[in-house]
This record gives C-alpha cells, structure tokens and sequence, in this order.
C-alpha cells in the first residue's frame, strides 16, 4: 500500500521549479540531445569555481557535475532550522546507498554562508556528522554561490522569505546529467524514501535494504 504523505511530499517536491524529467525525446537525433545537453548546461549548471571541504577547487558543472549522478543541496553549518534534520537525513542515505556513493553517485552540499563557512569549517562539520567519502561541501565566492542558488531553483518566491536564510528551500535535487533526467524530493522525508527516489536515476536500478534509526 503506498502512503499518502509519501505521495503528498514527493508531489510538493515535483511542483518546484527544476524538477521532473529534463530529457530530450527518445526520438531526436544524437545531434540535437547533444544540444539540448549543452543548452541545460549552461541555463541550470553555470560552471563557477567552488572550493572543497578539502580546500580543493573545483568548477561546478566540469568537475562535479558533467557526466555523473548528483545530488545538491544548499544548507549552512550554523543553522537552528531544517540543515541538522536534512543533515542527518542524509548520513542515513548515504548508508543505504552503501559503496554506490562515490562510485556511481556523488553527493554535495552547499553552503548559503560563504563568508562564514570555509573549507575548514565544512571539514569540521563532515566529521560532526562523520560524512563518508563520495560527500562533497563546498563554498566559495557570496556572489558565485547566489547565482548557483537561483540557477537551480532553490528561491522562495516570496521575496522578504527568499532573503532570509534561515527559511531556504529544504529540498534535495536529484539528476543523472548524461541522461537529463532530473527531479526533487524534501530533504525532511523518510531516508529511505529519498534513497528511493534517487534511484530512479540509476541505469542500474533501485537501492536494497533500509535505513535504520
């Protein structure tokens, strides 16, 4: 039987702009996927330089993005509302997708206060939450980080509420880039229902086994 919040919070997730299937049809020539690949590139993954937890920099769209499965998230390490709940969530997806993460997936999280989150402080907050490898933090300049935030979605479209950090959008964005294939779900639902979902995106099919609390 499926649960009805389950379809509640997924739908939600998938009104949110940026999500659902960016695909070019099955029947378009490689030439004009190619170009549809290209033109999702440069709307949605503008390909700024960030910095690692590490300190390791390293542009957006080239290095962590182009040819891979992703998720993204946006949070900040001193944060009293939805990042420690999304947080945790997501050390738990990370568990259930076992060894896929940093092999077939690659999870990152960026911060909304660059001024304030360096790479050490992001590497200070990966061992709070002894985040595995495969988990990228990154930051970089407020200005290259705003413009990611809008060019994935993550905005409120009420302005006053967009301006406020600490009520950013809790969702996880989800995609397999080679494919365009590419949704949301909220970072607060059930771990295993986001594992779930982001093994939609598998070319090798869905996650086995379940989180445990």
């Amino acid at each position: 039987m499926h649960d009805p919040t389950r379809r509640k919070l997924l739908g939600l997730a998938a009104a949110i702009p940026f999500a659902g299937r960016l695909r070019a049809g099955d029947s378009d020539g490689p030439d004009s996927q190619s170009v549809a690949r290209e033109n999702i590139h440069r709307r949605y993954f503008p390909d700024i330089v960030l910095r690692t937890q590490d300190n390791k920099k390293v542009r957006f769209y080239e290095d962590l993005i182009k040819d891979k499965i992703v998720t993204i998230n946006f949070f900040y390490a001193k944060c009293d509302g939805v990042c420690p709940g999304i947080t945790a969530n997501l050390v738990k997806v990370q568990k259930l997708l076992a060894d896929r993460v940093g092999r077939e997936l690659f999870m990152y999280s960026i911060t909304l206060k660059p001024e304030e989150d360096t790479p050490k402080v992001l590497k200070e907050y990966a061992e709070m939450y002894d985040m595995k490898p495969g988990w990228t933090l990154l930051t970089g300049k407020p200005e290259d980080i705003e413009l990611l935030r809008r060019s994935l979605g993550f905005t409120n479209p009420d302005p006053k509420l967009d301006k406020d950090k600490s009520q950013h959008t809790g969702n996880i964005r989800y995609g397999n880039e080679p494919l365009m294939e590419w949704a949301a779900c909220p970072g607060l639902a059930h771990p295993e229902w986001i594992a779930e979902s982001i093994s939609w995106v598998f070319p090798t099919g869905k996650v086995q086994g379940s989180a445990k609390s």
